[in-house]
């Protein structure tokens, strides 16, 4: 029994010492790029250590569209819930609409509507085809009320005051739906034509070109 209870102590002691340099390197307390706390008997990588461009998972994710890198949560957010803001011309709902996501720097995509082809494209989203149309993820806001702009967006979890870095960029409305040149149609001035020669340039015109119509008719503000 002696023998036994002196053996026993043997390997206990020769496991303890064992364990020495593992706990002396001690545990390291490693927060992530997401802000989320690890605990590892690894060192944290150096913060000299840089990813090397077009290293995977290194490219910094942007808004769509914009430049300058969103700040994590509101690049959460604006994966989650994408902000689409349907606008027209001489729509001061839309102005004001507009000017209360700049004041709190949500990142949108803005689709001007302002054609006969953008008019039915929106009827298909919002069959009154009013306007201005906010769309928060698959949320759709018809027309322009601040109170209830404010409440989803707060419910998605925008920032209420902008957080959007300094070197960003909204990006520039574009048409709802894109315009092509129908089959056939001539080559615009200054643009090379199928055999590579240049389009020539068209005559001056004798008569003053009519204003496009900037009010659709079945938009309603």
């Amino acid at each position: 029994m002696k023998k036994r209870s002196a053996a026993a102590r043997v390997t206990t002691a020769l496991a303890l010492l064992a364990a020495l340099p593992a706990m002396a390197q001690g545990v390291h307390r490693i927060v992530g790029p997401d802000g989320r706390v690890t605990f590892s008997d690894q060192p944290p990588p150096s913060a000299s250590a840089r990813p090397q461009p077009g290293a995977s998972g290194s490219a910094p994710a942007t808004s769509a569209g914009g430049g300058g890198q969103l700040p994590y949560e509101l690049r959460q957010i604006a994966s989650r819930y994408p902000v689409v803001l349907y606008t027209g011309d001489s729509c001061a709902p839309c102005n004001t609409g507009r000017n209360l996501l700049n004041s709190r720097g949500v990142p949108y995509t803005e689709k001007t509507v302002n054609t006969a082809d953008d008019v039915q494209a929106l009827r298909r989203l919002n069959s009154d085809a009013t306007l201005p149309l906010l769309t928060i993820g698959g949320q759709k806001l018809r027309g322009y009320l601040e109170t209830e702009w404010t409440q989803y967006l707060d419910a998605a979890g925008y920032p209420k005051q902008s957080a959007l870095p300094s070197n960003y960029r909204r990006p520039a409305p574009a048409p709802l739906v894109a315009a092509t040149p129908a089959p056939g149609s001539p080559t615009p001035a200054g643009e090379a034509s199928a055999d590579g020669t240049a389009a020539p340039q068209p005559a001056p015109a004798e008569t003053p070109v009519q204003p496009p119509v900037t009010n659709p008719a079945g938009i309603r503000f």
